[in-house]
């Protein structure tokens, strides 16, 4: 798989530009601040219909202009995908795929796979859960993205009934009925288990996957320095089977073990989302223990480690690396052009050209003020 053409109007600082690309590598070269990130943010748009640098599509859009357009071509198999997206913030995106409309903009997903490792990851190491929740679940919609409708559905739940919870405490505060309030929370509880236990499952299966490919890719970054480990942490416990029945009655019964806390917070307190993602390295957490070298290499690791899956999965992503050599030391630099050379399309963005060893140093792109020229 690769990219043959990206096309840009109104995306972030771009008004308008289009970009032919080969398979193999390129390097886009160019000064902070003049593009390169809005380039790749743009191709991971199309992968994920999501931002990693930004929550909310506004940012996204051209000072001065309402809506955004990312046209991309992509290269599959023999098989010519175009993907054709326009953002506007506060409406629901409209999306394309070889030209007809689709009901759903993630519909698209799946036309392009794709692994990007950037600056932000390093809150995949040291941020909140909520990070190594969003790269467990991208993951596993690049990977199957039937998954991109049960996460979806799975947030819906968890946003009506905690609707329902917070009116059922706003109404307790001011002395009123409880169990009118809830009279329909049973029904959702059905709903968040069924849908709950279908992601969790799915997430599961993913780490048990994943695990020995993020093994084998920090050992390859680090030099063998420490063993890196993965785990899922759920509150519904340890040692879990990805048995949807089996999980779909555990979130039940938790359900109902903490319905009385849930009432008096006004919030949903079980579920996937609360869950999170364990890095050990060595025997203690990489969280709060790992140097800012070593946090580098696991969050480096883990991008790999999607990569190699899915490529024993028989999907050959794009691979993106944007601006990321600079925080690499030399030894760092050379082991991961090493891991990546043989990349169907690698993507480096960088502002020293030097920054990048000479293996990697391909067909060569300068990024200038709203401009992409290529060398």
């Amino acid at each position: 798989m690769y990219v043959r053409r990206v096309e840009l109007t109104d995306f972030r600082s771009y008004e308008r530009v289009a970009v032919d690309f080969d398979p193999g590598t390129a390097v886009l070269v160019g000064q902070n601040g003049m593009g390169k990130t809005n380039l790749v943010e743009a191709l991971g748009y199309v992968a994920t219909l999501d931002s990693h640098r930004v929550a909310t599509d506004a940012p996204l859009v051209r000072a001065g202009a309402s809506s955004a357009v990312i046209r991309c071509e992509i290269v599959h198999d023999g098989r010519e995908l175009l993907v054709e997206l326009e953002i506007v913030p506060g409406r629901a995106n409209r999306a394309r795929l070889n030209r007809s409309p689709v009901r759903r903009s993630r519909e698209v997903l799946g036309a392009l796979r794709m692994v990007l490792f950037a600056p932000e990851d390093l809150e995949l190491v040291r941020g909140d859960p909520g990070e190594r929740r969003r790269y467990l679940d991208d993951l596993l919609v690049a990977r199957l993205p039937r998954f991109a409708g049960v996460r979806a559905d799975y947030d819906r739940v968890v946003k009506q009934r905690n609707a329902l919870l917070r009116t059922a405490y706003l109404t307790r505060k001011v002395g009123g009925s409880r169990g009118q309030d809830l009279s329909t929370l049973a029904v959702w509880d059905q709903h968040l288990a069924q849908h709950g236990a279908e992601l969790l499952a799915g997430r599961l299966d993913l780490v048990a996957a994943l695990g020995p490919h993020l093994t084998k890719a920090y050992d390859a970054v680090a030099a063998g320095r420490s063993a890196a480990s993965i785990a899922y942490a759920s509150r519904l416990g340890e040692s879990l089977v990805a048995d949807r029945r089996q999980l779909e009655q555990d979130l039940l019964a938790s359900l109902a073990e903490r319905r009385q806390n849930e009432i008096e917070r006004g919030v949903t307190l079980v579920g996937p989302h609360r869950d999170d993602l364990s890095l050990t390295l060595g025997e203690l957490p990489a969280k709060g223990y790992a140097s800012h070298g070593e946090s580098w290499s696991f969050a480096l690791a883990l991008r790999l480690a999607a990569y190699d899956l899915l490529r024993a999965d028989g999907i050959e992503p794009v691979l993106v690396l944007d601006d990321v050599f600079a925080e690499l030391d030399s030894g760092r630099r050379e082991r991961l052009a090493t891991l990546v050379s043989d990349a169907t399309q690698l993507l480096v963005t960088c502002a020293v050209p030097e920054d990048v060893p000479a293996a990697l140093r391909g067909a060569r792109y300068d990024v200038g003020a709203g401009t992409v020229t290529r060398g």
